[in-house]
């Protein structure tokens, strides 16, 4: 068992990758999208999926012990039936997909959604302006919805198994129901701890886990720990307007990468 052989700003941009998951966990959910176009940057796409998986359980603790008691139980119950919809279709897509496959279906998702969720938020913001109510009941209502539920429900779990990717899409899901940040975070803590477990032995049994990757995970692991840190201390400062344009910025930026690369 040894660590790839990988060139020394590759490593660099691995440890930069394993604080943005933290950073992810703790302060900006959309900013994990960086990181995983970077692990796919360097290692093979199914390789990159099973080392992220181990990365991300650990930030997930640090997002629970920060934030476990904001979170938002309807919401999550609401999501269940569609989001094991979507883990069973990205793992039926991991069978027989390759690659490149999984890059640009991943990228045009994402895309997608953060298409959707600015024009869910217009329309809201429009509806205000006009004094509307059911633009106050979408603004009052966490996850109101049972079509927006079922829809980021399936997409989050396919987009997760396939390529721990569903972090952007549920972040636009709970932009469009209008979590407040800390909410927002404690809402995420909870849905990707419990989805990251329950993707671990399906990713170990497509071979996406080997003892190779579990090592270069363990070197990789301090990042992570640095970056929950530094998001916790961001999290209790930053304003709700940019907290947002920083979810739906950093979203897109990683879409794009994965389209291109």
């Amino acid at each position: 068992m040894t660590l790839p052989d990988l060139a020394p700003a590759a490593w660099l941009l691995l440890a930069a990758a394993a604080a943005l998951v933290g950073l992810s966990k703790t302060a900006i959910p959309g900013i994990n999208t960086l990181a995983i176009a970077a692990f796919a940057a360097i290692l093979p796409a199914r390789n990159s999926t099973g080392a992220l998986l181990i990365l991300l359980l650990l930030g997930d603790a640090f997002a629970l012990l920060s934030y476990r008691k904001y979170a938002h139980w309807p919401t999550l119950l609401r999501l269940v039936p569609a989001v094991i919809a979507g883990l069973a279709l990205g793992a039926l897509f991991l069978a027989v997909a390759d690659d490149a496959w999984v890059r640009r279906v991943i990228g045009v998702i994402l895309l997608l959604v953060v298409a959707v969720t600015l024009w869910q938020r217009g329309r809201t913001a429009a509806a205000r302006a006009t004094g509307t109510a059911a633009a106050s009941d979408a603004s009052t209502t966490p996850g109101a919805g049972r079509l927006a539920s079922a829809s980021y429900g399936t997409l989050g779990g396919f987009t997760t198994m396939v390529a721990n990717a569903g972090g952007p899409v549920m972040s636009m899901y709970f932009l469009a129901a209008r979590f407040p940040v800390h909410a927002f975070l404690g809402t995420a803590a909870w849905f990707f701890a419990v989805i990251n477990l329950t993707k671990l032995p399906i990713s170990i049994g497509l071979g996406l886990i080997t003892p190779e990757l579990l090592l270069l995970d363990l070197v990789l692991a301090p990042g992570v720990v640095l970056g929950a840190l530094l998001g916790r201390w961001i999290a209790s400062r930053i304003k709700q307007r940019a907290f947002d344009w920083a979810v739906i910025s950093c979203t897109v930026l990683g879409a794009a990468y994965l389209l291109v690369s």
